[in-house]
């Protein structure tokens, strides 16, 4: 093709001159800029090339890192890293070599990414999500994304959303609204972690976390400040009662405190509170949390605006069809058993004494059955997490069953922006709610924040008011 077929073809000396007058026109100081910025305006943005490195998420472990080259910048996409994979999510390609970051590495996937997904996206539109995103999954062509690397193809297809929001000169929460088709944009309440649990802490706490979220806020910087403040207390709360060291954080920022070591004070405190309310359940770690995080909302006067989540994750602690919740304890008997109808009774009790507005996964990711029953009493909200691993095909079951009411959505157990849009439909369409989650593996990268706001996901579950990979997303 000669210089002015090529001219001819992509119509560039109307261009030019189209350019030319709007500069004349706007009577600019640097017409060279104006017509600079105008030209780029005037031409559609297409990819160009996709490059991937390796990085540290916020345990120190690796995950990817992609950069997305169009002719209008350059996008940048960092994807979080679950605990450990479910049989039904999504799969995290790493390397397995025991001799480099434990096996953790991510080279595969980062070759992948620079090696395959590259060019089979340079030239495309970035403002065509499904397409882009299809394309990555036909390359990988496995239903759990196992061959190319859910990680690879989540970071890609994050930026590609980035820069597909930026060729529209858009924010990037109205560019995931228009995928989605939703004209209003809602901001979420914040589910704070508070006090960590479970696996991930040392105490004798088995639940994973308590969280506090803000329903009685107006605003969502209202309801920020209202989880700082309370935060705050909590840490005033635990160093009176459990020492300093109490205040140590675990990795998404919810306090630490050795439950499992109750001070005489704290003993008698509970034992005459709970005296006095008639009730007659024993303390438990698990009230016992309960209890100092009602203290601390307590003393922020919050006490009508505030309400508790509970993040059970409870496959952690089932052994067959029961569940076991000493066994983080160091003096565990090894037969204090529930079965699923303790659990519901455990659970009624826990409604009726403490303002829970939310509990996550209070059964096994198989026992439907007792998850159902509990759902039924309509006491709280009950979020599907491991039970469904935002898979379709189980939320799509839940919502058969009545199993749960609302979504944890965690976008890196599916793998595509397109997929997690696709699974919020659903799950708002049998009205359920949507709790948009972290990782406990993050990065700084803040994407699932304008996802929550353009989803119109109502809330978001980011980690604790504090440390810098969980503050992203609040402050975003």
């Amino acid at each position: 093709m000669s210089v002015q077929e090529y001219l001819d073809k992509h119509m560039l000396s109307r261009k030019i001159e189209d350019a030319v007058n709007a500069a004349v026109r706007a009577k600019t100081p640097d017409p060279v800029l104006f017509i600079s910025n105008h030209m780029k305006k005037a031409v559609s943005s297409v990819i160009t090339k996709v490059k991937a490195r390796q990085i540290l998420d916020s345990r120190g472990i690796p995950t990817v890192e992609v950069e997305l080259y169009t002719n209008k910048g350059v996008f940048r996409a960092s994807v979080p890293c679950g605990d450990s994979t479910g049989m039904y999510e999504a799969v995290e390609l790493r390397d397995g070599d025991k001799g480099t970051y434990l096996g953790n590495a991510v080279t595969k996937a980062v070759k992948n990414i620079n090696e395959k997904i590259s060019e089979a996206l340079v030239g495309m539109d970035p403002t065509v999500q499904l397409q882009i995103d299809q394309a990555m999954i036909d390359l990988d062509k496995t239903e759990k994304k196992s061959e190319l690397g859910a990680n690879a193809i989540l970071a890609v297809s994050i930026a590609a959303c980035r820069a597909g929001a930026a060729e529209k000169e858009v924010p990037l929460y109205k560019h995931i609204a228009d995928l989605s088709g939703k004209t209003n944009a809602i901001l979420p309440v914040p589910a704070f972690t508070v006090i960590s649990g479970g696996k991930h802490s040392g105490n004798s706490l088995p639940v994973q976390d308590i969280m506090i979220l803000p329903t009685g806020a107006v605003r969502f910087e209202e309801a920020l400040q209202m989880g700082s403040e309370t935060y705050h207390h909590l840490k005033a709360v635990i160093t009176e009662k459990y020492g300093a060291n109490g205040c140590n954080v675990g990795e998404d920022g919810g306090f630490v405190p050795d439950i499992s070591r109750q001070v005489l004070p704290l003993c008698l405190t509970i034992f005459v509170f709970h005296i006095i309310d008639q009730c007659t359940l024993p303390l438990t770690p698990v009230r016992e949390g309960l209890d100092i995080v009602r203290e601390a909302i307590g003393r922020t006067g919050y006490n009508d605006k505030i309400k508790i989540g509970i993040g059970v994750a409870a496959t952690e602690f089932c052994i067959g069809t029961k569940y076991d919740l000493e066994f983080k304890s160091p003096n565990k008997s090894g037969q204090n058993f529930k079965s699923g109808e303790d659990m519901i009774q455990m659970y009624k009790e826990l409604c009726n004494d403490y303002p829970i507005a939310s509990i996550e996964d209070p059964f096994d990711k198989e026992d439907w059955e007792h998850s159902k029953r509990f759902c039924g009493l309509g006491l709280c909200q009950v979020v599907g997490d491991d039970l469904l691993m935002s898979n379709p095909k189980r939320i799509e079951r839940a919502i058969h069953e009545s199993t749960c009411n609302s979504l944890l959505l965690k976008i890196n157990q599916i793998g595509t922006v397109t997929e997690a849009v696709d699974v919020v439909k659903m799950a708002k369409e049998a009205h359920w709610g949507v709790v948009v989650s972290q990782r406990f593996g993050e990065t700084n990268d803040c994407f699932i924040a304008d996802l929550a706001v353009a989803l119109g996901a109502g809330q978001i579950k980011a980690g604790a008011p504090c440390r810098g990979e969980r503050v992203a997303k609040y402050n975003q």
